[in-house]
């Protein structure tokens, strides 16, 4: 339980205190109009307070990841409770802030525009594409998870084609409508709801004295068919710790954000409470059944990967009773159809900047939008499991871009690089050696696939500090 308690003060200070660090690295300016104030639209540009817009971020960024992933994650030990600490401080809300804020400085700019400033032209277009793919994979993702725990808690008549077809029919609504019509009104419910699912979550841990790992038990490798803890778990960690998909939302919040001074509450502050919400289900599901091998025995005999859904309905309902295990698992329902709406939103915007489409007519919201609802629909015919994968490899494959982008920005401006630099190298180790030993990937072996990763990640470096010696 200390080791626990310890990791959650850890992460408040490291807003505190690494996050000013950053918005100091960053250099903001409070009587700069931000894109909200300078080009409203009714539509995609509208100003609103900055905690009506840290809740929307927070829930755009908190989907499956930071619940199923930290589950499965923590299935290696202790090591999965350090990596979401330091992985939260020092790489997640170093990549969430300074992309958010960048996109504040650029009109609200998209990833993939912003990515393409710093990279070059080349990388843009490929950029464009691969965000595009993996909002439509986002979308496809968060309507089965959110649709198969509604099945769970209605008549068998009703069942999960029919939930479906309901979040689908919403993600559609999200997408087209003016930001503050829906998302903008209902968001701060289903906050209530997730933040109420993780307060209580943790008070039943310290009410029942749950046995949560401790550093000092040691970081050994727990997983049971002893998957290796780098690249892999840093992988099956994404949301929790630093998650490309976070630099795909941020830009739907500077385009509504009031004030740059806000941007540590909005950005920085949203990735710390992701990496409380992951810490908590981490140490929960590792407690829950005694120990983290009591949750490899009871993963183990569901024999399905709708195993992190139905170990969030046992908890939530053992722990809370029915009332409060019903409004935790609305959370956690919330979180995933929030990420989803926002996702295909994202979307939309991303091809909307490619076309030069202007967004207020909603003809032409509409000729973009469909064509991304029938791919969308299409990819959901798809095993759950494989599209989870290549999911989670997206995800973190686009912060290394992200992160790149925004270590070239902070040369450019003569600001203190390092700050990025480290996570971008560390990621891209990460995500090079996953793909090449992963089932999804190339099969090669752990060494081949480590000594790959840590060679392009020096290359990438020694790329960078060539081109920034010559400017």
């Amino acid at each position: 339980m200390y080791s626990f308690l310890l990791s959650i003060v850890a992460l408040i200070l490291g807003y505190i205190i690494y996050g000013k660090i950053t918005e100091k690295v960053f250099g903001i300016d409070e009587k700069r109009k931000t894109p909200a104030l300078a080009n409203p639209d009714g539509v995609d540009y509208v100003a609103m307070p900055w905690w009506r817009v840290f809740l929307i971020q927070f829930l755009n960024i908190a989907g499956l990841g930071p619940i199923f992933g930290a589950i499965m994650g923590v299935m290696f030990g202790s090591a999965s409770f350090l990596w979401i600490v330091l992985g939260t401080i020092f790489a997640g809300g170093v990549h969430d802030y300074l992309s958010g804020m960048m996109s504040v400085r650029t009109n609200g700019a998209s990833q993939s525009e912003l990515v393409g400033m710093h990279l070059g032209s080349g990388v843009k277009q490929f950029m464009r594409g691969f965000s595009l793919i993996l909002m439509v994979l986002v979308g496809a993702v968060f309507v089965s998870g959110p649709a198969g725990l509604l099945a769970k808690m209605t008549p068998d008549t009703i069942n999960v084609t029919w939930w479906i077809v309901i979040v689908f029919a919403y993600y559609v609504l999200a997408t087209l409508l003016p930001i503050d019509k829906i998302i903008g009104k209902i968001y701060p419910v289903f906050g209530f709801a997730l933040l109420f699912m993780a307060v209580g979550i943790m008070g039943a841990m310290i009410v029942n004295n749950a046995p949560i790992p401790e550093f000092t038990e040691g970081f050994a490798n727990l997983h049971p068919k002893q998957l290796p803890i780098f690249p892999i778990m840093f992988v099956s960690i994404a949301c929790g710790a630093i998650s490309g998909f976070h630099a795909t939302q941020s830009p739907l919040m500077a385009r509504c954000i009031e004030n740059e001074k806000l941007g540590r509450r909005v950005f920085y502050g949203s990735m710390v409470a992701e990496g409380i919400v992951a810490l908590i289900w981490a140490a929960a599901a590792s407690s829950f059944y005694g120990s983290i091998q009591g949750l490899q025995e009871h993963v183990a005999s569901l024999g399905n990967v709708n195993a992190p859904a139905q170990i969030v309905d046992q908890i939530s309902k053992s722990w809370l009773g029915p009332i409060g295990g019903m409004l935790a698992l609305l959370g956690v329902i919330a979180a995933p159809l929030t990420s989803g709406d926002t996702a295909l939103r994202s979307a939309r915007l991303i091809a909307a900047d490619f076309l030069k489409f202007d967004q207020k007519p909603i003809i032409k919201r509409l000729i973009i939008s469909i064509p991304l609802f029938i791919i969308t629909f299409l990819i959901l015919q798809m095993d759950f499991n494989i599209l989870w994968r290549y999911f989670a490899w997206c995800n973190q494959t686009l912060a290394v871009f992200t992160l790149w982008a925004i270590t070239v920005y902070l040369s450019k401006e003569n600001k203190f690089y390092g700050i990025s630099l480290l996570p971008a190298m560390f990621m891209t180790a990460v995500t090079v050696s996953y793909i090449l030993m992963a089932p999804e990937g190339f099969h090669l072996s752990q060494a081949v696939s480590v000594i790959s990763g840590i060679t392009v990640a020096l290359l990438s470096y020694g790329l960078f500090f060539v081109k920034a010696k010559r400017k």
